[in-house]
């Protein structure tokens, strides 16, 4: 299979700034075939497992002093990430050594599955939930259940929801929050949706619903776009505030969690056959795509309110999460959303983004970011990045693309 990417770079504002001559002047076929792509990726993650192996750890980011940043101890919400890449990788290239390299690191997470955590979603529908749907490895159903058991015990019938944060401890105990629910939730429901497959029970699937609808009630604004934050009075249910953790303001749309919602409506969409998730999808892709940064250079700043666009950082984890939930939009509506995509990750694979063999850590993606408003990860490689990205030439690959031909743009 051959498969064509473009380069391109990035430089306009959500205010409609862009400069049009940089454009004109580097607007070129670049094509890079997919075996090349791969191979990069493989050099790149042969790499990083070297060294993760050496040091029996996950890698997560980069540290501000350059160093590795491997995920916490305890618990990450970005363990699961890293063996899901590998289990990409081994789903497009047949290498087995992939397969055993993913098993490796998803053990390492393995007893996770009972830490009660609203991200156990990610973490293992993304490692062992790839790893089943790969390999049909029956031990791993029993962790995908157990999983989805620990997450069902944060779901309040009150709220119809299941509650992100403690707010006990740390940062979340300042903010007068009673039950935190962040549309980044909204990824989570994936496990619910599959444990119920594989048990034919459907209390899995029937609270990621009920989660789905509050969240599509109560986290958009008219132009659909998402409030990060909507708490919710633990007693009633109420709405007790819209505000933000991340994101630039409580109004502002933060990129990641526009994706977050894109994603995850998408999906929805996937196991219910529900038109109004693939409504709220195509509304939310239609406040994405819209966006002037978006038209002219397909990778998003990291909050499409920033108040120094253009002159923000930019967050290629925010793109690579959009082009992989476009791709699979694209299956159910034919919106253009399959070019967007192919837009997205064409710049994703040009020098501007994808690192040069031995750089970034050896991580795929330059220039994400974490949390700007936790001074956390700013213009680094992510982990999760990386993971939608090789997930975007997967739903690339499975839907038979041979060849991007579109116009890129290069620095």
């Amino acid at each position: 299979m051959t498969l064509l990417f473009e380069t391109a770079c990035s430089s306009s504002a959500k205010s409609g700034y862009s400069d049009n001559k940089e454009q004109k002047d580097t607007q070129r076929k670049l094509p890079i075939a997919l075996s090349s792509q791969l191979s990069k990726a493989a050099d790149h993650y042969a790499a990083l497992v070297t060294t993760a192996k050496k040091n029996n750890k996950i890698p997560r980011s980069v540290e501000e002093d350059g160093e590795m940043m491997w995920v916490h101890d305890g618990f990450d919400w970005t363990e699961g990430f890293f063996p899901g890449s590998l289990w990409y990788l081994y789903a497009l290239t047949g290498d087995q050594k992939w397969k055993a390299d993913a098993g490796f690191f998803q053990e390492l997470i393995k007893e996770d599955r009972f830490y009660s955590n609203h991200d156990l979603g990610f973490v293992f529908n993304n490692s062992f939930g790839n790893g089943l749907r790969l390999t049909g490895q029956k031990s791993y159903e029993k962790v995908l259940v157990d999983a989805a058991n620990t997450l069902l015990e944060r779901y309040d019938p009150k709220v119809e929801s299941i509650k992100s944060w403690d707010t006990d401890k740390g940062w979340q105990s300042e903010r007068g929050w009673q039950y935190p629910v962040i549309i980044d939730n909204m990824m989570n429901l994936e496990l619910l949706f599959e444990v119920s497959k594989l048990t034919g029970d459907p209390k899995y699937a029937d609270i990621a619903i009920k989660h789905a609808n509050t969240t599509l009630a109560n986290h958009f604004r008219d132009d659909y776009s998402s409030y990060h934050v909507v708490d919710y009075d633990s007693l009633t249910g109420a709405v007790r505030k819209k505000e933000r953790a991340q994101g630039a303001a409580h109004e502002s749309s933060w990129a990641r969690g526009q994706a977050w919602g894109l994603y995850g409506f998408t999906m929805c969409y996937r196991y219910t056959n529900n038109e109004t998730y693939l409504e709220q999808a195509k509304n939310i892709a239609s406040f994405i795509l819209s966006n002037p940064e978006i038209k002219s250079n397909s990778i998003p700043f990291w909050d499409y309110d920033a108040p120094g666009i253009p002159n923000e950082p930019k967050d290629a984890s925010a793109a690579a999460i959009t082009a992989s939930a476009l791709i699979e939009l694209s299956n159910y509506l034919e919106e253009g959303y399959l070019d967007s995509a192919k837009e997205m990750i064409s710049t994703l694979s040009g020098s501007k983004y994808f690192a040069q063999n031995g750089a970034n850590h050896h991580f795929l993606l330059m220039h994400s970011v974490g949390s700007i408003p936790h001074g956390a990860e700013i213009d680094k490689p992510l982990n999760y990045a990386d993971y939608y990205y090789l997930e975007s030439l997967f739903r690339l690959k499975n839907k038979g693309i041979t060849a991007i031909d579109t116009a890129g743009h290069q620095n």
